[in-house]
């Protein structure tokens, strides 16, 4: 079995946050056991840190783990395992004005998709800026909407649905 990185750990961390109130260090131990992840509550704490996780209360008065920048801290109402979760690109909408497109991607999923487009060698895009469920697009000047769509399509493929 293939050694799982932090950087994984990280991410799957990010989508359990995103899509599940985990109220609890130890529900959150819990919930990445499941992934696969077996970690210490002493490093958890210190991915806390770094992802500058922070609690929230819900509706009820429970209170909850959330990312920073969550609007509304909103969860999906049927939580999946994160590894079907990365089997999918996040992608919400694209959207032009000019030569600037904006992608809405669910929380979470911008600077992964980000990182995707980036390393695709799109010849229409010049770059990427990703925050958490928006990314902005620079498009090469004179190349149309049309032509960066038939090109992202290729890497996002809930496009074509």
């Amino acid at each position: 079995m293939k050694k799982k990185t932090k950087n994984e750990r990280l991410q799957t961390l990010r989508m359990l946050i995103a899509s599940h109130e985990l109220g609890t260090q130890e529900e959150v131990l819990k919930a990445l056991r499941k992934e696969g992840f077996e970690t210490t509550q002493a490093t958890l704490s210190r991915d806390f840190k770094q992802l500058k996780v922070a609690k929230a209360s819900n509706m009820k008065g429970r209170y909850f783990y959330v990312l920073p920048g969550e609007a509304a801290y909103k969860r999906v109402s049927t939580p999946r395992r994160t590894t079907g979760m990365q089997l999918t690109s996040g992608f919400v909408s694209l959207h032009f004005s000019g030569n600037m497109g904006v992608v809405k991607t669910r929380q979470g999923y911008a600077v992964s998709l980000a990182s995707n487009i980036d390393s695709c060698g799109c010849s229409t895009i010049l770059g990427t800026v990703a925050g958490h469920d928006t990314i902005f697009i620079l498009v090469k000047e004179g190349v149309a909407p049309r032509e960066v769509e038939e090109e992202l399509a290729g890497i996002i493929p809930e496009m074509n649905k």
